[in-house]
């Protein structure tokens, strides 16, 4: 794609995380400033690429996974360009009336996501940022496209590690939390970097302060664990995404590598 091809109100010129994830993919959607920020972190993160590809095959196993337990409603905040294998096709695959409601607040994903979705009724493509929570829940489209009396499964990929204050993180997520009734489940994936020199630490920050993120953080698995608490995490808790109920043995990240881990849990 080139700056000639930006829809309006999209800024070609400055990254876009949803872009620059869409590059690590192998996707199209991303301009020239994308994939410079994108070449950018796979030097200081070789691995980032594989790590991308594990997010979206623990978004696949997940979705199937709760679809086998029954769960008909998903929120997708932060979803990112459409690519292959996305919520709404794992789960209605397996379950046809499935209802999804994908929130992000890049103007590109949402031209993209509402043109490709135009004819799926049960779809919605909401533009809402994930720091402004309450809004976000509270939007009109949300709360008519998902009847939070029956289970929901919120769902947070690869998102948390962009917002670098502990404290408001774990708002964001105690505030999406409180829609989630009995059967209602959170699933979280989230950056989590072995070792890396100052000097990278320096570089890798600022090519985010460039980019559309307010900023980028890692977390370990006990952090990661704290955003579950008081809720029934389903085994084998929170681990490398690689882990999480693989189809296939895959190779353990090594320290000084980019890395993920997430979990699900169930409100009893």
């Amino acid at each position: 794609m080139t700056e000639f091809d930006a829809p309006s109100g999209v800024d070609p010129f400055t990254p876009s995380v949803a872009r620059m994830y869409d590059y690590y993919l192998g996707g199209k959607d991303n301009f020239a400033a994308d994939r410079e920020a994108a070449e950018k972190i796979i030097e200081i993160l070789p691995n980032v690429r594989d790590v991308a590809r594990e997010n979206r095959d623990f978004l696949i196993r997940t979705v199937t996974y709760l679809s086998g337990q029954g769960v008909r409603q998903f929120l997708d905040v932060g979803a990112g360009l459409p690519t292959q294998r996305n919520v709404h096709q794992v789960a209605q695959e397996l379950a046809p009336e499935a209802r999804v409601v994908y929130v992000d607040n890049d103007p590109i994903v949402l031209t993209h996501a509402r043109a490709l979705l135009a004819q799926n009724e049960r779809v919605m493509v909401v533009g809402a940022d994930m720091r402004g929570t309450q809004a976000l829940l509270d939007h009109p489209d949300v709360r008519s496209h998902l009847d939070l009396s029956q289970p929901v499964a919120v769902l947070l990929l690869g998102v948390l590690h962009f917002i670098p204050d502990d404290d408001e993180a774990m708002k964001i997520v105690t505030t999406l939390r409180s829609i989630l009734g009995p059967g209602g489940y959170l699933v979280v994936s989230h950056g989590s970097i072995g070792e890396l020199s100052e000097d990278e630490k320096r570089e890798g920050a600022q090519v985010f302060s460039r980019t559309s993120a307010p900023g980028v953080t890692s977390r370990s698995v006990e952090q990661v664990l704290a955003f579950f608490d008081g809720l029934d995490l389903v085994h084998p808790g929170v681990v490398p995404l690689q882990r999480w109920r693989p189809e296939t043995h895959l190779s353990i990240v090594r320290s000084g590598e980019a890395g993920a881990v997430g979990g699900v849990a169930r409100v009893s």
